[in-house]
């Protein structure tokens, strides 16, 4: 059978508790598994607001997952998630070589995220601002 790559985020409803949230993680990991798929990287991002509020909620725990997996086993993967009520959203993508590489790299350390990036680039801001005002007060 070829497998494909994919990279799956779902959103878990914030009125569980922290070990619920683990055991639905965990339950989603052995579906993977159990078909026959592989986990390649997984990342918990934890409780974070949302964009906009779902279901009157404006929280959820995040969580990726990258794996390989046969194609067949996307529809079974997404109707699992359709029919727990502790999933508030979900979306699937499957990996070109491109996306494939710059994760690889991404893990790696040699691609840095949007948020080292800013707080580099505020850093620098600022230190550039410290030494403009030592310029200031020496005239």
């Amino acid at each position: 059978m070829n497998k494909k790559q994919y990279e799956t985020v779902i959103i878990l409803t914030p009125v569980l508790s922290e070990q619920q949230m683990k055991d639905a993680v965990a339950s989603y990991r052995g579906l993977i598994t159990d078909a026959g798929g592989e986990i390649i990287h997984e990342e918990n991002w934890g409780l974070t607001k949302l964009a906009y509020p779902i279901d009157k909620k404006g929280t959820g725990f995040y969580h990726l997952f990258e794996f390989t997996a046969g194609p067949d086993f996307v529809k079974s993967w997404e109707l699992a998630f359709r029919r727990d009520e502790r999933i508030m959203r979900y979306l699937t993508i499957s990996l070109d070589k491109w996306a494939i590489e710059f994760n690889q790299k991404k893990r790696n350390g040699e691609i840095k995220s949007s948020s080292e990036s800013a707080k580099e680039r505020k850093a620098a801001q600022e230190a550039l601002a410290v030494e403009s005002n030592d310029e200031d007060d020496d005239n």
